[in-house]
């Protein structure tokens, strides 16, 4: 694919070069900075001035001038000039003889008295243009003997050549280039590469030098362009070795340069350009009859017989747009980053995040969205380039404005799909994509309101889930130029999450409220009512939670009341105050209940009146229930356990206050005997289960819950009140059959005692029970209850005789300890300190404290008198 890399420039006119001599050819050139040489067929060199020329339109062209010419005097053709600018001279090649010719005058330099001038029988040289040693007033030179197979290494001073190496070669040579130590031939039959200095070589590849002109030429630091079979420029360095790949030029291809990254080829007819970098043709020109083609100092310069060009190369930028024009976008970028090396760092940077951003927005506008993606991505792009190509995304308030030159040709996403609604749905979809990925990076930096503002519209125009994601975290979008577009699409609920993260709560409620009630329509968010009442739960100013209370409560009341029953724990949600709560709910019965439950159920607040009031609420309960004819059994049954379980398990309630409530209701007996309970009228409850209700079961479940929390001597104290109650002969009414059922131990309430003492013997006192116990009951209806009772005495009197024993056990083994401390002496001088007072002794007489510590008789005497408690010690007798 052609792109125009250079333009052909004239340089030297053939009227300005032979005049009217019809015969005179261009046989070599060279040129050094602004001076040109050139050599003909007649065996003169002519020397030209070339200024650069540029044009008002910026076109380059040159205007030379002739300053000189001089017959050499051998009548033969110039075969080779080379310019030595440090020494001010020309190395010239003429009928076989290297010599040297002031530059100036082009005088013939005479041989100096130590040494000749000139080498004879040359076929061809080259200046070795990395050399080895550092002598600026020296030229290192290799040359092609024609005589035998040797390079010869010269060194050229300002009237003398020096022969300093020669190297034989297998075949003869017939081209050279010198890089450093290595020299690069062109033999007969191949390519080598050969280190003058150690001698050592490395054969390239075979190439026959009769069946065309063999190329070699050195184009950087130890690395060489060949001319390789098959039409084909090859690449290699010192070691033999090619990191570059091959450009597929002319078979017959007569000359060849390189400017960088272009390889640029001369054949009979064309000039070729190929890149360095891809290896493709990107320019080809006409040229007829060339034959000379070089490259001095970065400037390429072609020569037919009779007339001089300049190839001079397009700025890289221009020749950068120019492939970005025509849509190249993967040229353009190899091109940009091969030039890398030949721009300053700071420079290339800027231009290659700019030619990136430019391809992205080729390949977005070919749909290529994972491309043009990545190219953003590495160019850096403001974000707020490809948000501006969609109408009305960027906020009124930014200050954005497009890149100048631009950076795309498109006006906006309409002018870029033309009407396809297809291409503005997939460019949109991409734009989410690419915002969602970017937003939390460093490329939203600076513009991040911009970037969410314009996501948050993208979202709501396309109905996206993840709207409601961006609101419900961290977001700059901005609330002036957002809250249009989504009443716009009715993402009220949306809205409103916006409204709530810039802190204005009340507007968020008003619109949810208008959505729940059939004012607006929004179906994002199924729910909305509990949501709202959610948020009213979690919502830090109690102003608005009571203000919209009512509206919530006037809905549902089995949700309604979550607003003051889930308020979480925290300091960042104020705290209702329960009291206020219960008054506000005082109206509605069913949610002040499920608040007083919440409360004494699940927070555990111990206060009188939260307990009594629920147990209040839960009786009332009951007894409108009861009421009822007929009553709902199912329902009764569950409100009873609910009243039930409160008067059990609660001990704060005021149960006079309850028992005055429900005194005259027969059908709540169970109710009555737990609140007799709790007022410890045990013998009252117990009437009341077992005459009245007649539930034994429930009576001995009372005396084990009363006595859940209590010593054994109350619990043991409380089945006997049970068994009393039992076993009472005296109660009205009670028939003599019924007496004598009693006394057999027959009676109903007779068997429920023997069931009682069976079930529960362990509690009772065998002694008292016995007396108890009308003597006309058979011992085998009590065989379970003795068996036990006879156990546990046995049980209690072993491990009576075991404690004692242990106890005998350890007295023994303290008076052995006492035994052994007796047998130690005390000793007691002048110099040794009591204990108690640390004065010294002065008497033999002294008390042990336990542990052996002395002390004086009467600082443990006085101890032992302001002692409250009187104790002796116990081992002060005569210990001394």
């Amino acid at each position: 694919m052609s792109v125009k890399a250079f333009e052909l420039v004239p340089a030297v006119e053939r009227d300005l070069l032979m005049g009217d001599k019809a015969r005179i050819n261009i046989e070599c050139i060279e040129c050094c900075g602004k001076h040109l040489y050139m050599g003909t067929n007649d065996c003169f060199i002519h020397h030209f001035l070339l200024d650069e020329v540029t044009s008002s339109k910026g076109k380059l062209t040159y205007s030379a001038q002739k300053l000189l010419h001089k017959y050499l005097g051998l009548k033969k053709p110039v075969a080779e000039l080379r310019a030595a600018s440090a020494l001010e001279r020309l190395i010239v090649l003429c009928d076989g003889i290297v010599f040297l010719v002031d530059m100036v005058t082009l005088e013939t330099v005479p041989s100096a008295a130590g040494g000749g001038a000139k080498i004879r029988g040359v076929t061809a040289f080259c200046v070795n243009e990395n050399p080895v040693k550092g002598d600026p007033f020296c030229v290192e030179m290799g040359v092609i003997s024609s005589k035998k197979r040797t390079v010869q290494i010269y060194m050229v001073y300002e009237d003398r050549v020096q022969l300093v190496k020669e190297v034989t070669t297998p075949e003869q040579p017939c081209a050279v280039s010198v890089d450093g130590h290595f020299l690069c031939l062109a033999l007969a039959t191949q390519y080598m590469i050969l280190n003058y200095n150690t001698g050592a070589s490395q054969d390239l590849f075979p190439y026959n030098s009769e069946d065309r002109r063999p190329i070699v030429k050195r184009i950087g630091r130890e690395e060489f362009l060949l001319a390789a079979p098959g039409g084909l420029g090859m690449f290699a360095n010192a070691e033999g070795v090619s990191q570059r790949a091959p450009v597929n030029w002319s078979e017959s291809v007569i000359g060849a340069a390189v400017s960088f990254p272009y390889v640029v080829a001369l054949d009979e007819s064309f000039i070729t350009i190929h890149s360095m970098l891809d290896q493709q043709l990107k320019q080809t020109l006409s040229f007829r009859d060339g034959h000379i083609l070089q490259d001095f100092e970065g400037k390429v310069i072609l020569a037919s017989t009779k007339a001089v060009y300049v190839l001079v190369p397009l700025p890289l930028e221009r020749q950068i747009q120019d492939l970005l024009a025509s849509h190249r976008v993967e040229e353009a970028l190899i091109l940009t980053e091969g030039a890398q090396q030949n721009i300053p760092k700071d420079k290339f940077q800027i231009l290659h995040k700019r030619i990136l951003q430019q391809a992205g927005f080729i390949q977005f506008g070919q749909l290529q969205f994972l491309e043009a993606k990545e190219h953003f991505r590495k160019g850096q792009l403001d974000v707020r380039e490809l948000i501006s190509l969609y109408p009305l995304l960027l906020p009124a308030s930014s200050s954005f404005t497009r890149c100048h030159p631009p950076l795309h040709e498109f006006a906006d996403l309409n002018h870029l799909a033309q009407g396809d609604q297809e291409k503005v749905l997939r460019c949109k979809k991409f734009l989410i994509s690419y915002l969602g990925e970017v937003r939390s990076t460093e490329v939203a930096n600076g513009c991040r309101e911009d970037v969410d503002t314009a996501l948050l519209k993208l979202y709501a125009e396309q109905d996206h889930d993840s709207l409601l994601d961006l609101l419900a975290s961290d977001n700059a979008c901005l609330l002036a130029d957002s809250v249009p577009w989504l009443e716009k699409y009715h993402k009220y609920f949306a809205l409103g999450l916006l409204y709530h993260y810039n802190s204005q709560d009340s507007a968020a409620l008003q619109l949810w409220i208008r959505v729940v009630d059939g004012d607006l329509q929004d179906s994002t968010r199924s729910g909305l009512y509990e949501y709202i009442v959610d948020f009213l739960c979690s919502c830090s100013n109690p102003d608005l939670v009571w203000k919209y209370a009512d509206w919530a409560l006037a809905k549902d009341p089995t949700v309604r009341v979550h607003i003051f029953t889930k308020r979480p724990v925290s300091k960042d949600v104020t705290e209702l105050n329960p009291e206020d709560a219960i008054t506000y709910l005082g109206k509605h019965s069913q949610a002040l209940l499920l608040f007083l439950e919440h409360l004494v159920l699940e927070r555990k607040i111990k206060k009188e009146k939260f307990h009594t009031h629920l147990a209040v609420l839960y009786l009332e309960s009951v007894l409108s229930l009861l009421s009822e004819a007929p009553a709902e059994e199912e329902r009764l049954t569950r409100a009873r356990e609910r009243l039930q379980a409160l008067l059990r398990e609660s001990n704060l309630y005021r149960a006079q206050f309850l028992l005055g409530k429900m005194e005259n209701c027969e059908q709540l007996l169970l109710e009555r005997a737990t609140l007799h309970g709790k007022l410890e009228e045990n013998d009252k409850a117990l009437h009341i289960l077992v005459h009245k209700l007649k539930d034994f079961s429930s009576a001995e479940a009372f005396c084990v819950w009363a006595s859940s929390c209590r010593d054994s001597a109350y619990q043991q104290q409380l089945f006997h009140l049970l068994l009393e109650v039992y076993l009472d002969r005296n109660l009205p009414g009670k028939s003599q059959a019924a007496a004598a059922a009693a006394a057999a131990g027959g009676g109903e309430l007779e068997m429920a005692a023997v069931d009682l003492l069976n079930r529960h013997g362990e509690v009772f006192d065998a002694v008292r029970v016995l007396r108890m116990l009308p003597e006309g009951w058979s011992l085998q209806l009590l065989r379970p209850f003795l068996g036990r009772a006879v156990r546990s005495s046995m049980h209690a009197g072993r491990t009576a005789q075991i404690a004692v024993g242990l106890a005998q056990s350890e007295n023994l083994q303290l008076l052995h300890d006492r035994l052994k401390d007796r047998k130690k002496p005390i000793f007691v001088s002048e110099k040794k300190g009591c204990h108690l007072c640390h004065n010294t002794f002065s008497e033999p007489d002294v008390v042990c404290l336990p542990g052996g510590a002395p002390v004086h008789t009467h600082c443990v005497a006085q101890r032992v008198r302001d002692s409250p408690t009187k104790r002796q010690l116990t081992n002060s007798s005569n210990h001394t």
